[in-house]
């Protein structure tokens, strides 16, 4: 029995009979508008996102059969916790909350793509990759809430596969995370004031040193390569003190380097 199989990206739960999926499907003699609305049903859950779907036909009974994929784990957590991105640096920087309800909605639709055997497995792979966003679980970091996962707390949540959310718990979520990004900009504000003091006070200190230091005061990796460059580097108009010299600055020393032979040749 031979088979053909059609492979598109449709938007959950909004695939046509438009391009690309209509012209794919059209020789193959299938029922255009009932596979379009099969593809609808089976990723209605996939609202505003890209969903990978395979379309196995028989191009002699013309029976078919959907496979739908699902976006990554992290596209699902954003989504549910209306994000556009993630933390970019999720050590020190929460962007967002959500709830034991959602997580195992995503880990629901993640099934077959998890390695987890139980759902309680897969719940806790989901709230190992909140922890890699920079989005916090139940309140709490993404590990504490796994800790609470393994002492049993969501137990009944997971059993029962609870993951409706009420009104009220989708603005209390809202609510925490304009609350997250206000501490985020306060914090940041806070971690660079430390750290121009800290430069202004080194300048004309070694870099290393002034790394160090910044280090020890606990200023995030990426504002320190902002605000002090690496030798060599460029530094950008207004740099801070105790930055490192624009390259030009050992130009001068080079040229004389690639000179310094023909004057050789010419002294000779």
């Amino acid at each position: 029995m031979s088979k053909e199989k059609v492979e598109v990206l449709v938007e959950g739960g909004k695939a046509t009979a438009a391009p690309p999926l209509g012209p794919a499907l059209g020789p193959m003699g299938v029922n255009i508008g009932q596979v379009v609305s099969d593809i609808n049903k089976k990723t209605s859950s996939f609202q505003g996102m890209q969903v990978p779907v395979k379309i196995f036909i028989d191009k002699e009974t013309k029976q078919y059969e959907i496979i739908i994929g699902t976006p990554p784990a992290s596209g699902l957590i954003k989504k549910e916790a209306n994000l556009e991105k993630g933390s970019g640096k999720a050590k020190h920087e929460m962007v967002a909350d959500i709830l034991i309800e959602q997580v195992i909605k995503i880990a629901k639709m993640k099934e077959t793509a998890t390695l987890g055997k139980s759902l309680k497995e897969k719940v806790k792979e989901i709230i190992g990759t909140c922890q890699s966003m920079g989005i916090l679980v139940e309140g709490k970091h993404a590990k504490e809430t796994l800790r609470d996962v393994e002492a049993g707390k969501f137990d009944d949540e997971i059993r029962l596969e609870k993951t409706e959310l009420t009104a009220e718990d989708l603005a209390r979520l809202e609510e925490e995370k304009k609350r997250l990004a206000e501490e985020s900009a306060k914090r940041k504000a806070e971690f660079e004031k430390i750290a121009k003091d800290i430069i202004a006070q080194m300048a004309g200190k070694p870099r290393g040193e002034i790394k160090a230091k910044l280090v020890l005061s606990g200023i995030p990796d990426d504002m320190i390569k902002e605000l002090l460059p690496v030798e060599g580097a460029a530094a950008a108009p207004g740099a801070a003190p105790g930055a490192a010299p624009a390259a030009g600055a050992a130009a001068p020393a080079a040229e004389a380097k690639k000179e310094s032979p023909k004057k050789e040749e010419r002294k000779k």
